[in-house]
């Protein structure tokens, strides 16, 4: 075993006499113990020169709110799915129930993660083992994926968000969560305990989890009477109408199942151009399986634009959205705070060094909702649809400049048609399988 040096008083005296030596480094203390890193490392020029005005605006109306929970990827699915509805509606404002698409998410990844455990059970996987104690430490979180998203519309429907709205517990998921995850630990150590009855485990484990989901959440309906006045005045009624049938008559002219998830796994070892999955993620069994086409980052931002501009319609997107972030004025650009001259330190990692490191990885599901296209066609800026509210930011529409999209951006849902005919080969080959753990197994 390695034996690790102690930091003795000898180095700890040469370090504060470091520190002291330049009088820079007190300026900054000063300066930073006043008022904040963000607001001492602010790049002024950068900031104001962030413009937000854009060739081309996607109008979605305002900004949702996904409050204390870890929803994004569901309600910025549901701002794409919403536009479209908007547009077949005849409505200016629109929202999808956020609530009852994480009901039957959690419901459905409750089933899923109890039978992939059980199959690793029986199939003598240790209870110590990395794979079981992540997928133990990773259950019942709220992130997601679009092809995950979309396996919940396409068995459950949508409903407007005033016919399910939000609870205490849908706006602040932590207590849900944790009891969802203690009764699930349970049923996985009693799989152990006692393999002869694993599947009376997983039916005593669903139907509780069925309860817990209801006491938190409400129950969904199974229909629900539509009616509503549009835009210009006019009212409509469509009856009892399902959930199923209310997003195929809606929604499903954007045909947004079909779409596919394009990722860009900076890794060399990774070619482009091919399919990528991770192994036991997913939510609904029999379900689509979550799985990636590894693109250049440049081709990406080629799909969104033609989108935008020749379609007119948001794309949902997952980025690393914490680095470079000024959330109150809602901008993004990768220079625009400049740590490194604060603390003298070169933060040199490039993406790929930063995705291999786990120092950076999706945390974070929004909608581009516009792009200032420049007259040689290079794309400058983006506009992004957040979920955090109209109080922050341009009535809660961020600004990315367009470095920062080539760094932290790393996937979008795009249409298959899109895709030259190299791409839509490679959909039919098999996926590379990556392990549970992999960055690109990410959640936003």
């Amino acid at each position: 075993m390695t034996t690790l040096q102690p930091l003795s008083n000898d180095a700890l005296s040469a370090l504060r006499d470091e520190f002291d030596a330049d009088g820079t480094n007190r300026m900054a203390m000063n300066a930073v113990t006043a008022a904040g890193i963000n607001t001492v490392a602010k790049n002024y020029d950068r900031a104001r020169l962030l413009q937000r005005r854009f060739s081309t605006v996607v109008d979605n109306g305002e900004a949702t709110h996904q409050d204390r929970s870890g929803r994004c990827w569901l309600f910025s699915s549901l701002n794409v799915a919403r536009f479209v509805a908007k547009k077949n509606l005849g409505l200016k404002e629109f929202e999808f129930s956020q609530n009852y698409a994480m009901y039957y998410d959690k419901l459905e990844r409750i089933n899923y993660f109890l039978q992939d455990v059980a199959a690793l059970v029986r199939a003598g996987e240790p209870a110590d083992s990395r794979l079981i104690q992540h997928l133990l430490a990773d259950v019942m979180g709220d992130g997601g994926q679009w092809t995950m998203a979309m396996n919940v519309y396409k068995k459950y429907g949508a409903v407007p968000k005033d016919l399910y709205p939000e609870t205490a517990s849908s706006k602040n998921t932590g207590e849900m969560n944790t009891q969802l995850r203690h009764m699930l630990h349970t049923a996985v150590a009693h799989m152990y305990a006692d393999q002869s009855s694993i599947d009376e485990t997983i039916a005593e484990a669903r139907s509780a989890g069925h309860r817990i989901l209801t006491i938190h959440l409400g129950e969904p309906p199974v229909s629900f009477d539509w009616e509503w006045t549009d835009k210009d005045g006019e009212f409509h009624r469509d009856g009892e109408i399902t959930p199923q049938e209310f997003w195929k008559k809606y929604v499903g002219s954007a045909d947004l199942e079909s779409y596919v998830c394009l990722v860009d796994d900076p890794r060399q070892e990774h070619p482009k151009g091919k399919k990528i999955a991770i192994e036991h993620l997913g939510n609904v069994a029999g379900g689509d399986a979550t799985e990636y086409l590894n693109v250049p980052n440049q081709f990406m931002k080629d799909c969104v634009k033609q989108i935008l501009v020749e379609q007119g319609i948001p794309v949902w997107f997952g980025a690393d959205c914490h680095p470079f972030m000024d959330r109150e004025s809602g901008a993004w650009a990768t220079d625009l705070f400049e740590y490194g001259s604060i603390y003298d330190f070169d933060f040199d990692l490039d993406k790929e060094a930063r995705v291999r490191f786990a120092d950076s990885a999706m945390n974070h599901a929004m909608a581009f909702a516009g792009v200032d296209v420049a007259e040689d066609g290079s794309t400058r800026r983006w506009r992004v649809e957040n979920s955090w509210g109209t109080q922050i930011a341009d009535k809660g529409y961020f600004t990315m400049s367009d470095d920062w999209f080539t760094e932290y951006v790393y996937e979008v849902a795009v249409p298959k048609a899109l895709l030259p005919e190299e791409y839509l080969k490679a959909l039919e080959e098999d996926a590379i399988s990556l392990p549970a753990w992999d960055p690109m197994g990410a959640l936003a």
